[in-house]
């Protein structure tokens, strides 16, 4: 992070500021990256994140933080910190009990700190739960809102973008709603030419070095999101082979993916070469 600030601003200039004033913007394309662990905040920061997703479970696809995960990344990191407000893995077709939860959360995320808060809610027919995002929208105030990839399980694209924009999200992330932001790639084209500028469309879902520069130039986005993980190896010298904590799928034990400063250095490296 630091400093920024200094040069006078024309007016055409407005994107190329990041939100928190910091590194942020490698020539006008801001790279968010999601986060679930303090050394993975601390590792995208050091790289040149411009803002930070922070989940709990990215194995999951990211679920709500704990506040003491928020409290100590906020006490580490400059760059902007944006919530994730989702109670469980799974659909995004949320019980009334879930919604309360939903609230509390999105009132302790404030009162801690965040920056922004990410969340997404689709009634049974495949399309934005505009009520119940209606009600969190006016909880989470005045902070900015992203729509999550909740975007990606909808029945009609395009017509979910437009109650997006009337609700007053500031935000939709989306691999297109299709496996990868790669395979997506047309439609999120289509989604930033609908846009016009109204609501901020964020590319992400398996972002890599490999695909980016794709992604960047065939969109015409100015922000883009990633993971930016490698597996790092436990510390754990004593092992138990024939236990595992989770369920079906679960990862060994025994590797954790952490953001990888590496790798988003030569994310954030790449997005600045395009012009």
């Amino acid at each position: 992070g630091g400093g920024g600030g200094g040069r006078v601003m024309k007016r055409g200039d407005r994107k190329r500021v990041p939100d928190g004033g910091g590194a942020g913007m490698a020539n006008g394309f801001l790279m968010e990256v999601c986060v679930d662990s303090v050394e993975s905040a601390v590792n995208a920061e050091r790289g040149g994140a411009g803002r930070l997703e922070l989940c709990a479970n990215l194995m999951e696809g990211g679920t709500t933080p704990s506040i003491g995960l928020l409290q100590v990344v906020k006490q580490c990191i400059r760059e902007p910190v944006f919530v994730m407000i989702r109670p469980r893995g799974g659909d995004f077709l949320y019980s009334d009990r879930e919604v309360e939860v939903m609230k509390a959360d999105i009132r302790l995320a404030k009162q801690y700190g965040a920056d922004g808060l990410v969340f997404g809610a689709l009634t049974e027919d495949g399309r934005v739960d505009a009520e119940l995002c209606t009600a969190l929208l006016a909880d989470s105030r005045p902070l900015p809102v992203t729509f999550h990839r909740a975007f990606d399980m909808v029945y009609d694209p395009l017509a979910a973008l437009e109650t997006l924009i009337s609700l007053g999200f500031e935000r939709v992330l989306t691999s297109g709603c299709d496996s990868s932001a790669l395979e997506g790639l047309p439609l999120i084209k289509r989604l930033i030419e609908q846009a016009k500028g109204r609501i901020v469309v964020v590319p992400g879902g398996g972002i890599t070095e490999r695909n980016l520069q794709r992604i960047l130039e065939g969109s015409g986005a100015s922000e883009f999101h990633c993971s930016a993980r490698s597996a790092s190896d436990s510390g754990m010298k004593f092992r138990n082979p024939s236990v595992t904590m989770g369920g079906y799928l679960s990862a060994s034990e025994y590797s954790i993916k952490v953001a990888d400063v590496a790798k988003v250095r030569t994310l954030n490296a790449i997005a600045k070469n395009i012009l």
